[in-house]
């Protein structure tokens, strides 16, 4: 972590240094100085942060590094911003040719100079206590790895759990032995995948120790392989388990190289029937080398594989009898089975006390089905008198016993090694969930959006930071350490993510150590000011009495119901050197002038806040990259952020969840005239297109880098002159245009070479029929089409679109009839049909729809039963009929509706009744909740 301050510093240093050498006339060479110092500090540094618990001496002075690195941004930001102000009225090129004359008259509050022949010395300094004290940064690291402090493998208890905490991984088991014991005689490999604590070893040992697996194989080899592995004492292991019981092994195994113990092993085996386990495997390299010492033999060999990277499982699938088993976290009721045989042990015949039912299930919650926490919290509570108050307060401070208790540091230390394990570009990324309250979900773009404002994101030639910022994320879900919820928007373009909360008391934790960021919640009363980052989930104006808040860069506010204006007086006030706003769900209703004064601002959301006028003075924002205005009453941007050369999303439509949606609950914005200065914009939406005629799409056509555009008032013909503009943005991946009324058509059928990357298309109005270009789309994977009156059978060109996983239909079809047929919709996984008031029945074809998981209906006033070849869909999982007819649903009642038989598969049925606007009561189907509302 600290090598990427040091890392996000230098760069800073070099753009400086390249770029704004006036501004650094007289102190040049101090600023040379200090970034080769810290370039070779950082060498050091990429050591360090591989892992591993550090001597409190190499603690002390990698925080020494941290400060200071700190403290040279500090100086940067702050001259900048003072040189800045007194120019804002300048043009910043004139600013950039006057830095040379005003640098003698301007002085900041210290003189630039002075600090950094003060930074020079310090840095200067800490390089040489570096050295005396013997973990030089001129050696690349190498001394630093022998003072790593060495402790006891936290994953031994893996290997020797009781039976009775065995709970919920039965049938996993006996799945795994049969495939073991029999299928394929090829040999094969499993994967168990899934994150620390979940429970992979001790599957796998169950597995491994069964009678059948015992008397099944010829041999059986465990290997433990962890982060830091040895190849050739895990051959010789591998060598030396395989000889110990039937057969003499080879002489001087100990003394022989890698590849000659591969050709033993090799030897030995090839007439063996072998089941061999490597646990904890973290890297793919391992694989590639240890897979030769397990020959091909066709004797139904078996190799099983844990390891907590997606990647690696799928590494290991070399053929088709190979296979990767994704270990899920245990149900709600496993969950709380495991607890209570720990947690009431020799007491109540475990059984909960009804006086500690509520406090045990937040506990049991707080776990997420990780059977590593459920088990250690369990035998804490154990330990514990059964009184509720107790329990209250290990609920309250799990955070802090969870790093002190002993019987609790179990579970950091197994959750710590994935952190341990990043790479250093994605320490902070990883630790910026902690940020966001408990069980928050966060879209992909705006994590995207604050990374790249932080600089977290490492530039890659040929690709946008925010598709780099996407590859960032992917790896940490490909590590089990994010997880994928889908949210309110579930298309796959909005898909929402999250951390597990036992990963996010350990992210706070660290980001406390270093000074990475500060949650403040209610009723904390003290705060130290040192964070660069601040997460407010309470307001209180005199968190802002500490001085030191001048470092922080980052400002969110989350769960507050008010908020004083003097609170955002002080905010603007102190917080002068900020990178990122965000403002989303603030109960805020203006945005004052003073704004203008954060230079440095690279991220402002105001989505979801009661804004109405966005003030003159953003214009002022040079570095600004992301505008979020979604979701307020913004109804036009001010002509100033045509001066915002560094804009890369202006995010503005509108829909308001509590009305009914009709054609016109979507809203855009105005834009003046001049859009096409801002080129480096990736995202426009939604902005209104009736405002200037066909002048806006000359200069919408400017704007080739866009990946997302959004058009609202669209008329038939301007149609052409959008087609055009749409045509010279080859990188567009997203799509939404809405006509100006329901009688109004979209015409977009003169694209004649559509954007090839397209992802994701909206049409908001009606359509003569779909343009024909849309049927060229080979990565369409979303289609969302509202009020189109599309006739019957018109959709049936669609059917053949390769990677379509979610279509969307609302207002949009007036035929009786829908028939998906044999072989459409291959890899279609949504399908929803909203508001199809002339729709009688839905023909399934079998074959048709092979994957869709989930479905929903309604209201279709027309549809008296379910559809009747509903049963065809083998992968639906979810059900959900909105607003149907009373007679519809008793149909569909368990036992007494005589078309439960069609849906009796289905996992989730959910009927949904409308509440006020798009807010429904959700009642699933069987529920006495939904037969009270069926008679009413």
């Amino acid at each position: 972590m600290t090598e990427t301050v040091v890392t996000l510093v230098i760069n800073e240093l070099v753009q400086l240094i390249v770029h704004e050498s006036k501004l650094l006339r007289g102190v040049h060479q101090e600023v040379v100085d200090i970034r080769d110092e810290l370039e070779s500090i950082q060498c050091f540094l990429k050591d360090t942060d591989k892992g591993g618990e550090l001597p409190d001496g190499v603690k002390t002075w990698v925080k020494q590094v941290r400060e200071v690195a700190y403290h040279i941004e500090d100086v940067i930001d702050e001259y900048v911003l003072h040189v800045a102000q007194r120019l804002h009225q300048q043009s910043f090129i004139a600013f950039l040719h006057k830095i040379g004359r005003l640098l003698k008259k301007i002085k900041a509050h210290h003189d630039i100079a002075t600090k950094i022949q003060d930074i020079k010395i310090s840095v200067r300094e800490i390089k040489e206590r570096s050295e005396r004290y013997g973990f030089s940064s001129s050696d690349q690291g190498t001394s630093s790895r022998a003072t790593i402090v060495t402790w006891h493998d936290p994953r031994v208890g893996s290997l020797f759990i009781e039976e009775d905490e065995v709970v919920g991984i039965e049938s996993t088991r006996d799945e795994l032995v049969s495939w073991l014991v029999g299928g394929v005689s090829k040999r094969s490999v499993i994967s168990v995948v899934g994150m620390g604590g979940i429970g992979k070893t001790t599957l796998t040992k169950k597995v491994y120790e069964n009678e059948s697996v015992k008397g099944h194989f010829d041999c059986r080899v465990w290997i433990t392989v962890s982060q830091s592995y040895n190849m050739s004492k895990i051959l010789m292991s591998m060598t030396k388990q395989i000889y110990q019981a039937k057969e003499t092994a080879p002489g001087h195994i100990d003394m022989t190289d890698e590849i000659t113990l591969i050709s033993q092993l090799r030897k030995c085996l090839l007439q063996k029937r072998y089941v061999v386990v490597f646990d904890d495997v973290w890297k793919t390299e391992f694989w590639e080398i240890v897979k030769h010492a397990l020959p091909y033999n066709d004797r139904g060999s078996r190799i099983i594989i844990t390891t907590r990277s997606d990647l690696i499982g799928v590494c290991c699938k070399e053929s088709l009898s190979d296979q990767v088993h994704k270990l899920q976290p245990l149900s709600q009721a496993k969950a709380w089975e495991l607890f209570c045989r720990k947690a009431f042990q020799t007491e109540f015949q475990r059984c909960c006390p009804r006086e500690l039912v509520r406090m045990s299930m937040d506990i049991v919650k707080k776990c997420e089905g990780l059977p590593l926490a459920i088990v250690a919290i369990g035998g804490l509570l154990s330990t514990k008198e059964k009184v509720p108050l107790e329990w209250q307060k290990l609920h309250n401070s799990l955070s802090f016993e969870l790093e002190c208790n002993p019987h609790l540091t179990s579970i950091t230390n197994i959750l710590s090694l994935s952190y341990h394990d990043l790479p250093c570009y994605l320490k902070s990324c990883f630790l910026y969930f902690g940020i966001f309250p408990e069980d928050y979900s966060i879209s992909g773009p705006r994590l995207h959006w604050l990374w790249v404002a932080e600089g977290f994101i490492k530039d890659k030639k040929g690709k946008p930071l925010e598709d780099v910022a996407g590859e960032y994320l992917m790896e940490l879900i490909h590590r089990n350490l994010v997880q994928v919820s889908f949210g309110e928007h579930d298309f796959e373009i909005f898909r929402k993510y999250r951390i597990h909360d036992l990963l996010r008391e350990i992210i706070l934790s660290k980001a406390e150590e270093l000074n990475f960021c500060q949650v403040l919640e209610a009723g904390d009363t003290t705060s130290h000011g040192k964070s660069r980052c601040l997460s407010i989930h309470d307001v209180r104006e005199n968190i802002f009495e500490t001085s030191e808040y001048s470092r922080v860069r980052s400002v969110f506010l989350f769960n507050i119901n008010e908020m004083p204006r003097s609170f955002i007086v002080k905010l603007f006030k102190k917080f002068k050197l900020l990178k990122v706003l965000d403002f989303e769900d603030a109960p805020i209703d203006y945005l004052p002038q003073e704004v203008g004064n954060l230079f440095h601002l690279k991220h402002l959301s105001l989505r979801r806040t009661k804004v109405k006028i966005l003030p003159e003075s953003v214009g002022r924002l040079q570095n600004l990259q992301t505008l979020n205005v979604e979701e307020t009453a913004v109804r036009e941007l001010p002509i100033e952020i045509f001066r915002l050369y560094k804009l890369r999303h202006i995010l503005a439509h509108s829909n308001d969840l509590e009305i009914k949606i009709t054609f016109y609950s979507v809203k855009g914005v105005k834009v003046h005239e001049g859009v096409g200065c801002l080129n480096n914009l990736q995202a426009l939406s939604l902005i209104e297109a009736n405002h200037h005629g066909v002048g806006l799409f000359e200069e919408l056509g400017k704007l080739s880098q866009l990946r997302t555009l959004g058009i609202s008032n669209m008329t038939a013909e301007r149609g052409r002159a959008l087609c055009t503009s749409i045509q010279n943005m080859v990188h567009l991946k997203i799509l939404v245009v809405g006509s100006t009324n329901e009688d109004e058509i979209i015409d977009l059928q003169s694209i004649s070479s559509p954007p090839q990357f397209l992802e994701h298309i909206s049409l908001w109005g009606q359509l003569k029929k779909l343009p024909n270009w849309i049927l060229e789309l080979q990565n369409l994977a979303t289609l969302i089409l509202s009020f189109s009156s599309l006739k019957e059978g018109s959709l049936s060109c669609v059917q053949a679109l390769p990677n379509l996983v979610t279509l969307f239909l609302n207002h949009a079809y007036d035929g009786e009839q829908l028939h998906f047929e044999e072989g459409g919709f291959q890899k279609l996984k949504k399908l929803t049909l909203r508001e199809l008031k002339r729709l009688k029945m839905v023909e399934i074809d079998r074959g048709s729809l092979p994957v869709l998981e989930q479905l929903e209906i309604g209201p279709c006033p027309q549809m008296k039963e379910v559809p009747s070849r509903i049963h065809y869909l083998k992968s639906l999982k979810i059900l959900n009929f909105y607003e149907m007819q009373r007679e519809f649903v008793i149909r569909m009642l368990p036992n007494t509706g005589e078309d439960y038989w069609k849906v009796k598969k289905v996992t989730t049925i959910y009927l949904s009744y409308r509440i006020k606007g798009e807010r429904y009561q959700i009642y699933k189907l069987g529920g006495s909740e939904l037969l009270e509302h069926l008679q009413r």
